[in-house]
């Protein structure tokens, strides 16, 4: 499979199949997913994977505000909580921040992580869904998160039980400028 063809054929899926994900291809993705850029090689985006009661516990507990997260988390094998090291991106070694947009290039930087696991989990067969809609103090308690991490987005991941077809698109002409 092609860069290209890895982009264009990825979908969010939200059904899964029961079938669990193996340990060593989630290492295998995770890996993969390392080599997404990040501010200055500060590496700051971690993995969390969890199963079980404790997945089924934030599909319970974390997904008030929108419910049907809660079922898509519920209905997949494993969950990816995906955190950040806080404090690093965006800062010089003095602590003041580089740019007048501050640390919020840990979010630029768990945004390509997040997608790179996402398509490095396609190519290997996986499917995946990115959620940010859900109660992230009751998730990252839940998580047990030191005080230097910050949990960003959820990702079920799993085997696709759906095909769900490519929604329209913006032509290019749109999207694009020239100057």
């Amino acid at each position: 499979m092609t860069a290209k063809e890895c982009i264009l054929s990825r979908r969010s899926v939200r059904r899964f199949t029961g079938q669990p994900v193996d340990h060593a291809l989630l290492q295998d993705i995770v890996a993969t997913a390392s080599y997404a850029p990040s501010w200055k090689n500060t590496q700051i985006v971690r993995y969390i994977a969890v199963e079980g009661e404790q997945k089924d516990r934030i599909a319970n507990e974390c997904t008030e505000m929108f419910p049907n997260n809660g079922k898509i988390i519920a209905g997949a094998p494993m969950l990816i909580a995906v955190t950040v090291v806080k404090n690093r991106c965006g800062y010089e070694r003095d602590g003041s921040f580089t740019t007048p947009r501050g640390d919020t290039w840990q979010m630029f930087d768990a945004g390509i992580a997040s997608q790179t696991f996402c398509l490095a989990a396609h190519e290997a067969g996986l499917a995946s869904v990115i959620m940010g809609i859900f109660d992230r103090a009751k998730a990252e308690a839940l998580l047990k998160l030191p005080e230097d991490r910050e949990l960003v987005a959820l990702i079920p991941l799993g085997y696709a039980a759906e095909e769900p077809t490519a929604p329209r698109r913006k032509d290019a002409a749109d999207l694009l400028t020239f100057q």
